[in-house]
């Protein structure tokens, strides 16, 4: 008799709650460092507070990926159940996260890595087919193998507001991060290949370049209408959130439009009133 499969994500994968429990996604969380304290990226830290820490003090978190000792305890725990596992991690490009996780996956038996060459719920994605291809009886070995074909049809992009917190986090220049105020250009990112590229320059208030950039997105493209995220980092309207997901249902017929919270690891390195559409493509 087959052994059954449980899914698990790192906390960067920015599931839900009641995502995770629909689909019995088990999660290991990062580690964030904020001055002198160290905590895990559970939740219990949101990106509102990490917002408000920084307006105070100036200061943004750290996040670490696990230890490989902290990988296997986590897959070992799992594996006493009688399961075997799949596990998916944030691009092995823009974190050590990945390279740990098979380290630790190699001296044990039944756990698959997968690189999912994404971030935040583009990792989601990837974990909520490998629920449901589960639940269709395929093996932990089966879907690891899918994943990795699938995961080049995962669509991951974000509109920022902001360049203050890539500025902070070294990741643009200064004359960059003057040249967008200035010109208030608001970039839009995407994973291509495991990295992260701005592909596109918007103008404007920041809820028009909303819709322009879910139009662009959305129209003329062959989107998988299951499941469609729209992942903020945080003090989005909510309203424009409602219009927002009428709008993707407008454009692609998406029957399920989640929508999430990134947590640290996403909000510290883009800043407040980043909003992506992210999708699998036909």
């Amino acid at each position: 008799m087959a052994k059954p499969t449980i899914i698990t994500v790192d906390s960067t994968a920015d599931l839900s709650p009641e995502l995770r429990e629909r689909y019995g996604i088990r999660v290991i969380p990062l580690t964030i460092t904020l001055g002198e304290r160290t905590f895990p990226d559970d939740g219990a830290f949101t990106s509102h507070d990490l917002f408000e820490n920084y307006r105070k003090d100036g200061q943004l978190p750290h996040t670490a990926a696990p230890g490989v000792q902290e990988f296997i305890d986590f897959f070992t725990e799992i594996l006493k159940e009688g399961a075997e596992i799949v596990h998916l991690d944030i691009s092995a490009q823009l974190s050590n996260t990945y390279n740990v996780a098979r380290m630790a996956a190699q001296s044990l038996e039944g756990v698959y890595t997968v690189d999912s060459m994404m971030l935040s719920t583009g990792v989601a994605l990837l974990a909520i087919e490998a629920a449901e291809c589960r639940d269709k009886g395929m093996g932990a070995a089966e879907i690891a193998a899918h994943l990795n074909d699938l995961r080049h049809k995962v669509s991951t992009s974000f509109v920022l507001d902001t360049l203050e917190f890539m500025w902070k986090g070294g990741r643009c220049s200064g004359v960059t991060l003057l040249g967008a105020n200035l010109l208030k250009l608001k970039p839009a990112l995407r994973m291509n290949n495991g990295k992260l590229e701005v592909y596109k320059k918007y103008r404007g208030r920041i809820e028009n370049v909303y819709r322009q950039y879910f139009t662009d997105e959305l129209k003329d493209r062959k989107v998988r209408p299951a499941h469609v995220f729209i992942t903020e980092s945080g003090e989005v309207d909510p309203a424009v959130i409602l219009e927002l997901t009428d709008l993707v249902k407008q454009l692609c017929g998406a029957r399920e439009v989640h929508h999430t919270v990134a947590g640290c690891t996403v909000a510290s390195h883009c800043g407040p009133k980043t909003l992506g559409v992210l999708f699998i493509e036909e």
